[in-house]
Order: structure tokens, then C-alpha cells, then sequence
């Protein structure tokens, strides 16, 4: 099957997920091209597995010291070229459009009348799911930025819907790889400014913080250990940490979870998927949140227990499979067996 595969180029849990779909299809023999938009060309790191690969302007999500500023967002807004990007595609032969939160490829199947599939955890939320209550139009972004004719959502459990759990890199399905370091703590808050959170976690040195994002330069401050852009770096920091404090986006978390890491998150404020997301891991009982970075909160997380692992299954195999049976209708077919397989 031909497949143009769009990438939402904002944060890396969207190109983290898109890369184990893609070469899962791949692997499964079906031609695949990607066009990746919303984040400078210079800015994107190990996506050798999309090639061969387009980078496009698109629309970014603008953000200012944990919050969404969607004035700058609109004042960075390209109509024109998003249209013209749109018109022009090279759509040629596609049989399939598939679209992680991509705005050019979801539009271009909508004006092209082509079947287009929605990957990603923003597409769980047409379904019955924890949904904070946000406003309006932060609602109507969330279900109309990219939106797609089928929907392949993912969410940390499934509530009774028909969606997958989340992708997992193959990586962390070693078992060996589910081990921790006692007061070892990963820390990712990319929206948050640095000295914010040195200062947050500075007074906890019975702890060693791993703190990954806005980081220019790499050292060790006693127990603060400061990290610059690394997956293998990152990944092994992951496996090894006894707990993670990050933003309430959904890849990380759903890796912790499925290495049996304790959380806590930090929701973007003004964003109403890391609201929903930060809502549901409470309801869960899978994590603590909090919504402003606040001290007493992360000291009553630290003494807390990591919790058991979820060991998700491999999801890609079984929303591959759902994409080349080429029964689109048929999604809770695979959605069940994706949860039943637990390892």
C-alpha cells in the first residue's frame, strides 16, 4: 500500500511514536513517505527511519514559561503558505493518508477525498475519556487541528473504548531494562524555564535530578546532573530512574508507566490535552499532578512507592496489522486484542 504519513514535528512524542509505526509499515512491505511540519529542519533529531522524508512549515503551538500563548501562535501562523502546502502536495498513487496531529496531510485528505487515519493520543479524545474542561475553542483545537475519517487513539488504559495503549520504543520491552536507581529522579519539563526548575529541585539533595530540555550545556552541580538532547542517553536515564517528573504530554508518561516508574506531572496550562492528560492519571491512580511547580507537592511525590508495571503490549504490530487489513471499520477488533496482550 502507498502511505504518505504525516508527522507533527512539536515535541518528540510525536516523532517518537510515528518512528516506531514507520518502520513497522515498513516492514510490512508498504510503501511509506513522510512529511514532517511544525518545527525547523535544523531542529529535528535521529529521523533516519522517515526517509524518504519532507520538512514543512505547518502550524506550531507557541508556548511561554509553561503556558500556551495562542496570540503568538496565531501571530505565527503562515495561511497562505499552509494552503499552498496543502494545495500542492504530491498525493500521486496514495492509497492512505495517515496523520500524527499533521495538518497539511489531514487537509490535503479532506480536499483530495482521500482515506485518511488518525494516529496519536489527540485522536482518543472523540471517545469517552477524562476530558478537562478548558474552553471552547482550546476544545475545538484539540478534536479539529488534524482531524482524520478513522482514528487510531491511544491513551494509558482503555476506558472502554475502542483504543490502543501506547507505543512503547522497542527498547524498553528488555526486561532487564525494568530496573531502578533508589532517588534516582528523571526530570523533563521542556516548557518550563531553566533556573525555575533548578530551583524547584535544588533543596531535595537526598535525590540525584536528571534534568533534561532547556539545557545549553551538560554538567553535574552535586546532585543536580544537567543533560542535553540525547535518546540514548535519555532512555537509559529512563530505565534507571525511580521516578519522573515531566509535563503532562502522553509519551513519557506511558513509558513510565510501562517501566513501573512513579509520576508526576506538570500540565501545560491553557492546554486542554496535558489538562485531560494530568485529570486521568489521577482518576487512574496512576500518578500525582500539579499545576504550578510547587515544592510541598514534589516531596510528598518522592516519599511515595513506584507502582507495579503495565508492560503494555507492542502496539504498532497491531495497528499495523488494523491498517493492512485495509478493514478500517473494524478497529475494535484490534483495539481489544492490543489490550489483551499483556506481557
Amino acid at each position: 500500500m502507498k502511505i504518505l504519513f504525516g508527522v507533527q514535528g512539536t515535541g518528540n512524542g510525536h516523532i517518537s511514536r510515528s518512528r516506531e509505526l514507520v518502520r513497522k509499515l515498513k516492514g510490512d512491505g508498504h510503501e511509506v513517505e513522510v512529511i514532517i511540519s511544525g518545527r525547523k529542519a535544523e531542529e529535528l533529531k535521529e529521523i533516519e527511519i522517515f526517509a524518504p522524508y519532507r520538512v514543512m512549515k505547518g502550524m506550531t503551538l507557541v508556548t511561554y514559561k509553561g503556558k500556551m500563548s495562542y496570540l503568538e501562535t496565531m501571530f505565527q501562523l503562515d495561511l497562505l503558505r499552509l494552503m499552498s502546502d496543502i494545495l500542492t502536495l504530491d498525493t500521486a498513487g496514495t492509497e492512505l493518508i495517515i496523520t500524527d496531529f499533521e495538518p497539511i496531510s489531514s487537509m490535503a485528505a479532506r480536499i483530495k477525498n482521500i482515506p485518511s487515519l488518525g494516529f496519536g493520543h489527540q485522536y482518543a479524545f472523540p471517545y469517552d475519556v477524562p476530558l478537562a474542561k478548558g474552553n471552547m475553542f482550546e476544545k475545538y483545537t484539540l478534536l479539529n487541528f488534524a482531524p482524520a475519517r478513522y482514528n487510531a487513539g491511544l491513551h494509558w488504559h482503555h476506558f472502554n473504548q475502542p483504543i490502543f495503549p501506547p507505543v512503547i520504543p522497542a527498547s524498553l520491552y528488555d526486561e532487564a531494562a525494568r530496573v531502578a536507581v533508589k532517588e534516582k529522579i528523571l526530570v523533563y519539563l521542556p516548557f518550563e524555564e531553566l533556573e525555575d526548575i533548578t530551583a524547584l529541585v535544588a533543596p531535595f539533595d537526598g535525590y540525584e535530578f536528571f534534568i533534561y530540555g532547556k539545557v545549553t550545556e551538560a554538567g553535574d552541580e552535586g546532585h543536580l546532573h544537567f543533560r542535553g538532547y540525547s535518546r540514548e542517553g535519555f532512555l537509559h536515564d529512563l530505565m534507571e530512574s525511580d521516578g519522573v517528573v515531566c509535563n503532562a504530554g502522553f509519551e513519557l508518561p506511558g513509558e513510565a508507566l510501562h517501566l513501573g516508574k512513579k509520576l508526576l506531572l506538570r500540565p501545560l496550562d491553557g492546554q486542554v490535552e496535558q489538562e485531560s492528560n494530568a485529570l486521568a492519571i489521577e482518576v487512574l491512580g496512576y500518578g500525582m499532578a500539579m499545576h504550578q511547580l510547587d515544592a510541598s507537592t514534589l516531596a510528598d511525590w518522592l516519599q511515595r512507592p513506584c507502582r507495579e508495571p503495565l508492560a503494555y503490549a507492542r502496539t504498532v504490530d497491531y495497528i499495523a496489522e488494523w491498517i493492512g487489513s485495509g478493514k478500517w471499520d473494524d478497529l475494535p477488533k484490534y483495539t481489544s486484542a492490543a489490550w489483551e496482550d499483556k506481557l
